[in-house]
């Protein structure tokens, strides 16, 4: 079934409720896809959404289809000043080394869930060449386990058809966002798990993501 993007919730800033009217608007027109399990999205409290990454359209067509302030990780690197940085500030981006688990990162990822936004993060850590899952970082574990929170899993496809890693947007490729049941923190974390604990919580969270499946179309 295919879902309309969803209206901007109040509550939003006015930046990000532009924002995210607008990559849903062009989601809609030059990438439109089937948005799958949208009634899946907690409505109060904080939550996490972690999904499968192969291309920069990933974090904004993730983010664009949920009706409630969301926070996203942004490489430092990203803020040099001027008008980028005020709208990474503004939005909500928290800035985050490579690896994605350094303190201050940690510490902003709880103070924005603190504040009812969610979060979206991408187990493999990096962009996928061509689409195929790739094995999850302990990072995103850590964020999960740190937080304590519900986590939906999510599965993005053909993303990397859309805007791959060279060459110019694709116009007119689907792309596709399946939104899977909460996990509850008990469903990745193992305390028990020691110093494996979250490369565990990891790799059952990407196993989540790995079941989601684009449901056939359907026949008029």
């Amino acid at each position: 079934m295919i879902t309309r993007p969803p209206p901007a919730e109040d509550g939003m800033g006015l930046v990000y409720a532009l924002s995210h009217h607008l990559l849903a608007v062009a989601h809609s027109a030059f990438f439109r896809g089937e948005m799958v399990g949208l009634d899946n999205i907690p409505q109060h409290g904080p939550f996490l959404i972690a999904a499968n990454h192969a291309s920069f359209l990933d974090p904004p067509f993730v983010g664009c289809q949920v009706p409630r302030p969301m926070a996203f990780f942004a490489r430092k690197t990203l803020w040099k000043g001027g008008l980028v940085s005020w709208w990474l500030n503004t939005v909500g981006c928290i800035p985050v080394d490579r690896d994605g688990s350094d303190v201050a990162a940690i510490k902003n990822v709880l103070r924005a869930l603190q504040a009812g936004r969610a979060l979206v993060l991408f187990p493999e850590g990096t962009r996928s060449p061509d689409g195929t899952l790739q094995p999850p970082k302990a990072g995103v574990g850590l964020i999960a386990c740190r937080a304590q929170v519900p986590l939906v899993p999510a599965r993005i496809f053909n993303s990397h058809l859309a805007l791959g890693r060279t060459g110019p947007p694709q116009l007119g490729i689907p792309v596709s966002v399946v939104y899977g049941r909460p996990l509850a923190p008990a469903d990745y974390d193992d305390p028990a798990a020691g110093k494996e604990r979250y490369q565990r919580a990891s790799e059952k969270i990407m196993s989540a993501i790995a079941a989601l499946e684009l449901p056939p179309p359907q026949v008029v």
